[in-house]
């Protein structure tokens, strides 16, 4: 079975949960920018939670299906369509040999996850499905999707149509969005004044929000403590000596504009970082448009790992809604 691709969307790629292990040669992780919304798609359609899904950015793609088959889609509130008709969202759908799911306007959130039963069975690269574009890797033929490709598709898993995922179970960003943030390594390199109005100032998504990492603006730049710049670290008071960059961590260049790194981020570099975002509000990241408003809140490292065994028991949640 394959799908063809009549209309790809707008930067739709094939992601699954990413290729940890190999951050230390430059190749960030990658996957799902949502993997609670991966993970929830693939269950629905009966894959391993892994599995590879289609993940469309703020418009949906137009897809044909070559045989019976089963999807879900999840993620973002977009109206989802069977040859016109409209389908329900985080919901397992029986889908016939020529028909067409296509999609209406974005109406919350920012990314959508299409699963299929037997996900997409495109070749593994350093042990992944996802697509690196940058690097040319993985996915299909390591770039987006285009119009008139065929997606082949995995041997065809049970699905049983009608299942769905319970509201209280799918998470999503509030409004404003609250990012729980850890201070980091170089958090007194900033004044006190500074750390204060870093999560008391109110902040929205730049236009500059991708795979690699979720700029921000709106909140006071930042002071920094007087200190003469240790040799490699250049001129600037928010460049550091070259260190590496933890996942979700938050450089500021200039003082200015904070950057949230993220699935497809560099593993290093030149700027300093106020903090990282916890693990468990990455996926919320993922589900951000442009100009929402956003909130930093501070945390620390015993409520983070608390905060990602809560999100765990929500996965596990929904493992028992659907079994």
């Amino acid at each position: 079975m394959a799908i063809r691709v009549q209309n790809p969307g707008l930067s739709t790629t094939v992601q699954d949960l990413g290729r940890p292990g190999y951050f230390h040669l430059g190749i960030p992780i990658g996957g799902a920018m949502d993997r609670l919304a991966l993970r929830a798609a693939n269950l629905l359609v009966g894959n391993d939670e892994g599995a590879a899904c289609l993940e469309a950015v703020f418009m949906g793609p137009q897809l044909e299906f070559t045989a019976d088959t089963g999807i879900a889609v999840t993620g973002a509130t977009m109206p989802i369509k069977l040859d016109g008709e409209e389908k329900p969202g985080w919901t397992a759908l029986e889908v016939k040999a020529g028909q067409v799911l296509s999609f209406g306007y974005l109406q919350a959130g920012a990314r959508i996850y299409v699963a299929v039963a037997g996900g997409i069975d495109v070749p593994l690269a350093l042990g992944s499905r996802s697509t690196y574009p940058i690097g040319a890797l993985g996915g299909f033929k390591g770039r987006p999707i285009a119009a008139g490709d065929e997606l082949p598709v995995g041997a065809v898993s049970a699905t049983k149509a009608g299942r769905s995922v319970p509201e209280a179970l799918r998470r999503s960003p509030g409004n404003p969005a609250e990012l729980r943030v850890v201070p980091g390594l170089y958090w007194h390199r900033i004044t006190p004044d500074s750390q204060r109005g870093f999560f008391a100032d109110p902040w929205k998504v730049a236009p500059e929000a991708d795979r690699m990492g979720y700029r921000f603006r709106g909140g006071h730049a930042l002071d920094f403590v007087p200190r003469e710049q240790p040799f490699g670290a250049g001129s600037d008071p928010s460049n550091i000596v070259d260190s590496c960059y933890p996942y979700g961590s938050i450089q500021v260049p200039g003082g200015k504009e904070p950057i949230i790194l993220h699935r497809d981020a560099v593993s290093g570099g030149g700027y300093f970082m106020v903090g990282t975002v916890i693990s468990a509000d990455m996926d919320l990241i993922g589900q951000l448009q442009p100009n929402m408003p956003t909130r930093f809140v501070e945390t620390d490292m015993a409520d983070a790992l608390k905060a990602r065994a809560d999100r765990a028991q929500l996965v596990q949640k929904i493992r028992d809604a659907l079994a």
